[in-house]
């Protein structure tokens, strides 16, 4: 189910920067290149970018067979650095995530064999399948980039970015995610059916050879290190930062539950990858009228049945006035 590679170090010292017009360059080469496996779904890509230069975590949600688990590993095949896939089960134990101390008979010694969750890139398949107790295995490593075994702390490598998918179709062989564990990822999305004419051109690119088997990575680690610094550095200022933490606060007052200082930081750090994208150094309130649905719906509960997330995420946009 899983399987087991070095822990990498984290970069030592400070990561230099791209401008924001050679880092846009950057994430559209990747946009390009997954574009050549996931056909017509331009937009899924770039909101895959957006999380990962907001240095956060994906959540994919539809049926099966849309193309989720190659959405990630496109991503993965197009950037070089490490890659791990962890098939969720309910049998699967959080130390098949993290990894585990195991006795060295040699040595006489316990040593850290780590597992997948030490890779640049990983990949989550069906989460839901796994009982709350395995899925809290990720909980300290999407916060925080560390994990700790035994009393150890261990950092993760950078980046560090998990991509979930989660199956939507089998409720009763599923467990619901904690909510502490749908307030990490900052993006949740669906991919939906292709059109017609995009599935009939994937079923003649896929009569042969797997397109996902002929790319090569055209971003190195270092490169999208210097993204996603760039991105961090984008100028939000003090009015966009206000209009985002009204938009959220209008989710509150509306709901249940809703969308959390958490959620406040992802949208503002998605608005800032999202301005990278479009060349600029600076955010608009239009950045995060774009990311807005994605990055808050899903952290939302609302008090009745009848209102979803993305509805009053919709009600806000339209609501909440720009300054």
């Amino acid at each position: 189910m899983t399987d087991a590679t070095n822990p990498a170090e984290a970069p030592v010292g400070e990561t230099t920067t791209l401008s924001a017009p050679e880092a846009s360059t950057l994430a559209d080469r990747i946009a390009e290149n997954v574009g050549r496996v996931i056909l017509g779904k331009e937009e899924a890509i770039e909101h895959v970018l957006v999380t990962v230069l907001a240095r956060g975590h994906l959540l994919l949600e539809d049926v099966p067979g849309v193309g989720k688990t190659m959405l990630a590993r496109a991503f993965a095949r197009s950037v070089d650095c490490s890659f791990k896939r962890v098939q969720f089960t309910p049998d699967l134990l959080p130390s098949d995530v993290t990894g585990s101390n195991v006795y060295n008979r040699k040595t006489g010694d316990f040593e850290f064999r780590p597992g997948p969750v030490f890779a640049n890139v990983v990949l989550g398949d069906e989460i839901n399948r796994a009982p709350p107790k395995t899925q809290s295995a990720l909980l300290e490593a999407m916060e925080e980039s560390q994990v700790t075994v035994d009393g150890e702390t261990r950092r993760l490598p950078d980046p560090f970015v998990v991509i979930a998918t989660q199956n939507d179709v089998e409720p009763g062989r599923t467990y619901d995610l904690p909510m502490a564990e749908i307030d990490r990822f900052t993006k949740k999305l669906r991919i939906g059916y292709p059109s017609e004419s995009e599935e009939t051109e994937m079923l003649e690119r896929l009569r042969g050879r797997h397109p996902i088997e002929s790319i090569d990575a055209v971003v190195t680690t270092e490169e999208l290190r210097q993204a996603r610094e760039t991105a961090s550095r984008i100028d939000a200022g003090e009015p966009v930062r206000s209009y985002v933490s009204r938009l959220t606060r209008f989710t509150r007052e509306r709901a249940g539950l809703g969308a959390s200082p958490r959620g406040s930081l992802a949208l503002l750090r998605a608005s800032q990858a999202r301005a990278l994208l479009e060349g600029r150094e600076y955010v608009v309130p239009d950045d995060a009228q774009t990311e807005a649905p994605s990055v808050l719906a899903h952290r939302i509960r609302p008090e009745t049945g009848g209102t979803t997330g993305r509805e009053i995420v919709e009600e806000a946009l339209s609501s909440v006035a720009v300054e």
